[in-house]
């Protein structure tokens, strides 16, 4: 049982506002990154589509019991968010894949083919890269929120420890506890996530900011 996000919905259906503040802040970058790589990296309509779950997961929060994590609930409303708008958007995709379908137009397909190739930006390289970014980020989504938010601090703000000990309200020598743990969770996480990452440096936390620390 996850007994500390039943304790934070309880606090919303108080009507904490404190509590809906840290919901919000907490939950929408992450519900936002899971839903970005579903919506083909659409912001507009994964900012339109976290809202509208988020909404809907206040309204239904009466329904949670704890079986699963409250951040997991809220990725199974959000996916039938997404196939609500799927459904609206029926017709809108169909006129695109006629779009799509005139490549092989003879014309079509001559504008395609005088594109110039960028030589530093091989298909394969990129696939590979948005495939490991995606897997990164989908392991700071299902890891626990301390450790998402300690390795963010640190990595993606590139905080030193004091200023994160400050930020979070506990000692330094916390943070270096909490980063160590953090840091195999990470990497447990993206071992599950993704084979290819076993041959790279993506494995290490540290790569997310770019360099080594």
């Amino acid at each position: 049982m996850h007994e500390e996000d039943r304790q934070l919905a309880q606090r919303l259906l108080l009507g904490d506002e404190a509590a809906f503040r840290a919901f919000f802040a907490d939950y929408f970058p992450r519900l936002f990154r899971f839903v970005l790589r579903r919506v083909d990296q659409d912001q507009e309509v994964a900012r339109d589509a976290v809202q509208s779950a988020l909404t809907r997961a206040v309204a239904k929060l009466h329904q949670y019991r704890g079986e699963a994590s409250l951040f997991t609930w809220c990725c199974q409303i959000a996916r039938h968010e997404l196939a609500d708008l799927h459904a609206r958007t029926a017709r809108e995709r169909a006129a695109l894949g006629s779009l799509v379908m005139r490549e092989d137009e003879p014309e079509v397909r001559a504008s395609l083919e005088s594109i110039p190739v960028d030589s530093e930006a091989e298909p394969d390289a990129v696939r590979q890269r948005e495939e490991l970014a995606a897997i990164v980020h989908a392991a700071l989504d299902y890891l626990p929120h301390r450790y998402a938010r300690v390795l963010e601090l640190k990595y993606l703000e590139d905080l030193p420890v004091e200023a994160i000990a400050e930020r979070l309200g506990v000692t330094a020598i916390a943070v270096q506890s909490l980063l160590a743990r953090a840091r195999l969770a990470f990497r447990d996480a993206c071992s599950a996530l993704g084979e290819s990452l076993e041959s790279t440096d993506w494995r290490r936390p540290d790569t997310l900011a770019g360099g080594t620390r």
